[in-house]
């Protein structure tokens, strides 16, 4: 990715992929961070985005003219590596488990969008939209290793239901 000029390294561009996929404690097989400081590690292995949030960015970015009203975003143009339905952040808690039919992940904490976000979605306010919308997505701890593919059933077991996640969100981003 290059931003002002400068080559930034970056992996939040993230293609899909066909078949099977290793779940290991530190992510998915094949999958990179390029920022360790602030993305990867245990409570952050893997990234989760809500599909449905992808018809609000590709408004705003048809809004802001860096993409055509049509153009469609592929999942994982938001950095993420576990594209969810059905899972947005006002019904996920931390401490939520997601069993897969292969492995077991767990809700660790929100996403904090940067500046590479801005860059990959083509405009400078769309960290700020991130805050003011809540559609942050979810950071997951590997909780049991194994494998995932496209399509899995997800199921939603519940954790201690002490701390919303996009309430935490928005008290890390000053907005209640």
């Amino acid at each position: 990715m290059t931003i002002a000029g400068r080559p930034v390294p970056s992996a939040i561009r993230k293609q899909p992929v066909a078949g099977e996929v290793a779940v290991r404690p530190l992510g998915l097989a094949g999958d990179e961070q390029a920022d360790q400081s602030v993305h990867g590690g245990l409570s952050k292995a893997v990234y989760a985005y809500p599909l449905e949030h992808y018809a609000f960015w590709q408004t705003v970015r048809a809004q802001a003219r860096v993409a055509a009203p049509d153009a469609v975003l592929a999942p994982g143009t938001l950095g993420e590596n576990l594209t969810l339905c059905g899972l947005t952040e006002d019904r996920l808690w931390i401490g939520d488990r997601l069993r897969l039919p292969g492995c077991e992940l767990v809700v660790s904490e929100p996403r904090r969008p940067c500046f590479k976000f801005d860059a990959v979605m083509g405009f400078n306010q769309a960290s700020k939209l991130m805050a003011q919308s809540g559609y942050c997505g979810s950071y997951l701890a590997v909780l049991h290793p194994g494998t995932l593919r496209a399509g899995d059933e997800i199921e939603l077991i519940p954790g201690p239901r002490e701390v919303n996640l996009r309430e935490l969100f928005r008290a890390r981003m000053g907005r209640r």
